[in-house]
Formats: C-alpha cells, structure tokens, sequence
C-alpha cells in the first residue's frame, strides 16, 4: 500500500507515521531525511542537493523528486511505502504523480489529520524537546522527572519555533501551502479526513481501518 499522511505541525502525523510504519512493515519516507542520507552518502543528487542546502536556498523541485524516486525503487519500499510532509505544492504532486505513473506505484490514500488551529497552538507551545529526539508536553506527556528526558536524561529544551506566536505563524504557512493540496487529492477521491483530537490510540484505529481496507 502507497500512503500520503498530511497533518499540521502538532496534530500528531509524526506519531501515527511510526505506528503505521512498524504494523505494515513500510517506510516512513521524509524528505529531510532521504536528503541528509543523500548527502552523507555523496550520491550525484545529494550532491547537486548540499549545493542549495549550503547557500541556505531550497532544493529544487527537479533534484528533490529525483532523490524521491531512487527512495521509492528501494526493495524495503516493495510491498509500500509512507510519504511523511511530501508533496507540499501542487508541482510537487504532479511531479509526484508522474514518477509513480512511471515505476507503476500510484498513491492508494491521502490521510489528512484534522486539529483546529486553537488545540494545535495548546500542544505545541507546552512542547519540549530531549537531544535524543524525544518528544514531551508539559500538560499531555510530561516527563517523569521535569525538565530531564525519560529516555537519554538530558536536560529538556523548547524550540524556538515552538513559542506561541511561531506556531501560529508556522500553521498559517501550512495551511497555505496544503489546503490546495486538500482539494488536489479530494478530486482524485483519495483524501480522507481524520479527526486528529482524539487519544493517539483511537486516531490510529481510524486511520488502520483505512489503510486495512486496501491490503
């Protein structure tokens, strides 16, 4: 199964990317990710890629769907694959629709998260981060002891971007950018909307039942 999840920062994509990547043995593919690997790696297009990323500019559109493709013909991506905050502009998902046209690997759902932008302010702004890459709130997940990660005890710290005048200004930016894409994939009768308000456990059974129907 191909997958799409779309959610804006705060409505928990990120979580229930994992969750469906560890059920169903697929890759969670983010296009951060792939471009480090790209670069650590030294292949041509991570190459062409650390030029832009070096002067602060963003990858082009023509090298960030070529690194997508190679990602996508990798055998773990056999039996599926989880795009994770790709595409973001209707170009990219017409690039995007044409190199899965081409390796014969169509899109089989979008699953987009719904959270209104008041609750998406509540949880970001109480958010904390650990270096491990831990994630803690201080009303929804706080950590046993306050201020030190669970997992690697280093000392919690809040991003800059997750102030509360940051996250409003970071949603109105992704609201910006998808909703095209909402109407995008609702045309092609892909997208189905999530409730993203609920327990994390009960947004997944949703979003399970979906991907269930399509295996």
């Amino acid at each position: 199964m191909d997958i799409i999840l779309f959610g804006p920062p705060g409505a928990g994509k990120g979580t229930q990317a994992q969750k469906l990547s560890q059920k169903y043995g697929i890759p969670q593919i983010s296009t951060g990710d792939i471009l480090r690997a790209n670069v650590k790696d030294g292949t041509p297009l991570g190459l062409e890629a650390k030029k832009y990323m070096d002067a602060g500019e963003l990858v082009p559109d023509d090298v960030l769907i070529g690194i997508i493709k190679d990602r996508l013909l990798q055998p773990d991506c056999a039996n599926g694959f989880l795009l994770d905050g790709y595409p973001r502009t209707v170009p990219q998902a017409d690039a995007l629709t044409g190199i899965l046209d081409e390796i014969n690997k169509p899109i089989d759902v979008v699953i987009n998260i719904v959270v209104p932008n008041d609750i998406l302010v509540e949880r970001l702004s109480g958010r904390w981060m650990s270096g491990c890459g831990a994630s803690y709130h201080t009303v929804f997940n706080p950590p046993k002891a306050e201020g030190i990660c669970d997992t690697c005890g280093d000392k919690l710290f809040q991003r800059p971007d997750d102030t509360s005048e940051a996250v409003s200004n970071r949603l109105d930016v992704y609201q910006n950018q998808t909703a095209p894409l909402i109407g995008y994939y609702n045309e092609k009768g892909l997208l189905k909307d999530i409730d993203g308000t609920r327990d994390i456990d009960v947004v997944f059974a949703d979003i399970d039942k979906i991907v269930a129907s399509f295996k």
